[in-house]
């Protein structure tokens, strides 16, 4: 591989990253549903970058589904679901933004650590993927656990998500029934989620997930 295609696949990783920590720093909901499009966008120039570099057609389909479904149709639902429900728009954390990207940053160092220290005889280019699509899926799983309301952190699942589509359009031969199988659980989960939120407006008049610990505690 040359280096403009390494240097535009790095490029790419990095940004889908850097979008990682945009989620950890937005406050408002269309805040982190814009970012996570951008991220889906990125995310699919990317597999298509990748799909040019390694000549592998069935990572266009790749492309073509996380940009359709990730950067338009889901955050499209997901925004008419917080009008419908009339969704409070700010986001709480249950830490403070700035430990939260602290907290970040951390987990990309160990991310990176381990990364390039159990691939250190893989390719390069495989390598530095594998870190980023570590970190990406461990800032998903920390805006999971950082944000208290339901959407965000369906977001941050979402995201989770993206990371290990990074990491498998990276890695040469990836079969494309995984991909697919992989975005019809992820519709299937949005569906299924989707009613959960609309059920818990229903019942709790909130989406703070918060509420349902206080309901909980109220019943014992």
């Amino acid at each position: 591989m040359g280096h403009l295609e390494f240097d535009i696949a790095h490029l790419l990783g990095t940004m889908v990253l850097v979008l990682s920590f945009g989620l950890l720093f937005q406050r408002r909901i269309f805040g982190v549903l814009r970012t996570f499009a951008l991220q889906a966008s990125l995310l699919a120039a990317a597999a298509a970058w990748q799909a040019y570099v390694q000549d592998a057609p069935h990572l266009y389909i790749t492309a073509a589904i996380a940009l359709v479904f990730k950067a338009i149709v889901i955050p499209v639902a997901l925004h008419r679901i917080i009008k419908q429900l009339g969704i409070h728009r700010d986001i709480e954390s249950a830490v403070g933004i700035g430990l939260t990207m602290l907290a970040g940053m951390a987990l990309v160092a160990l991310s990176m650590v381990l990364m390039l220290r159990v691939t250190a005889e893989a390719d390069p280019l495989a390598r530095e993927d594998l870190a980023f699509a570590l970190s990406v899926v461990l800032l998903g799983l920390l805006v999971m656990v950082t944000r208290r309301n339901a959407v965000s952190q369906v977001v941050g699942f979402m995201s989770l998500e993206n990371g290990l589509v990074l990491a498998a359009t990276g890695a040469r031969g990836m079969p494309l029934v995984v991909e697919i199988s992989v975005a019809f659980s992820i519709l299937i989960a949005f569906i299924v989620i989707g009613i959960f939120l609309f059920r818990i407006r229903e019942r709790f008049d909130s989406v703070d997930v918060s509420a349902l610990d206080d309901y909980r505690g109220e019943h014992r």
